[in-house]
């Protein structure tokens, strides 16, 4: 009976976690069969998701700091989808008043989303980690990884080695998660596939519902490439980075 109890409550938790997640692909399968009046579909998805966070912060389902961190994702993302949009990657084809350079604002929230759960289910399962490589292993990592996904379109891709990269700096840390008074602990290179194909998932049920187009989506859904796990599972690794950084620094103002 106690493992049923503790996967109810780890199930709660994660469930509370995704909210925001949630929020955005559920404002998606809504807004693309109902059709929001004198206002375009990209502005109205963008100014929910803005009343979203809102009700969330004052509700004390995410804290001032977690604002912070999910707003620095935002800017991330947004840059990102930026620069594959103009490179042709994929297209947000619908119009709308928020859109910068062909992307629109709401598309940097599905990066905050990764970084809303990732602060939430930290604070929820009291979580820490061991074996961590550091501040500047772990930053010049995040960051080849962050350029790598700018650079592939004029020199070779490096996925694959930045992939075996990520393996070898992190072989030694291990994520440290509560339930209740019980303990548990996973490799941290596994929780980054485990994220990786959940986000993979979500991205299938974001096109599906016209979040965005791939090339080969425009004339018939269809589904999107394996191959973008990989991609998914070296963007949470610099989720991880910042957000666990990010705890570390407040835990040791705390002490001083």
């Amino acid at each position: 009976m106690k493992p049923i109890i503790q996967l109810l409550h780890f199930g709660y938790h994660q469930a509370m976690s995704c909210i925001f997640p949630v929020a955005i692909f559920g404002t998606l399968a809504l807004s693309s069969v109902f059709q929001f009046p004198y206002i375009y579909r990209y502005d109205a998805i963008l100014f929910i998701l803005l009343a979203i966070q809102c009700i969330m912060l004052r509700s004390g389902l995410e804290t001032w700091d977690e604002i912070k961190v999910i707003c620095l994702f935002h800017l991330i993302g947004l840059m990102l989808e930026i620069y594959k949009v103009h490179m042709g990657s994929w297209s947000y084809p619908e119009p709308g008043y928020t859109k910068i350079l062909g992307v629109p604002l709401y598309s940097g929230f599905m990066y905050a989303s990764v970084a809303s759960f990732m602060c939430q289910i930290w604070r929820r399962l009291r979580m820490d980690m061991t074996g961590w490589p550091g501040m500047v292993p772990s930053f010049l990592l995040g960051g080849a990884i962050y350029l790598n996904f700018f650079t592939h379109h004029f020199i070779p891709d490096f996925r694959w080695w930045l992939t075996a990269l990520v393996f070898i700096v992190f072989w030694k840390t291990w994520i440290i998660y509560r339930v209740r008074s019980a303990t548990y602990r996973m490799p941290l290179s596994l929780a980054f596939i485990i994220v990786g194909f959940f986000i993979w998932l979500a991205e299938n049920i974001a096109t599906f519902f016209n979040g965005w187009k791939y090339p080969d989506q425009h004339d018939s859904w269809q589904l999107v490439s394996f191959s973008k796990i990989s991609s998914w599972f070296l963007l949470v690794i610099i989720s991880v980075i910042i957000v666990a950084q990010l705890k570390y620094v407040k835990a040791n103002r705390a002490v001083k």
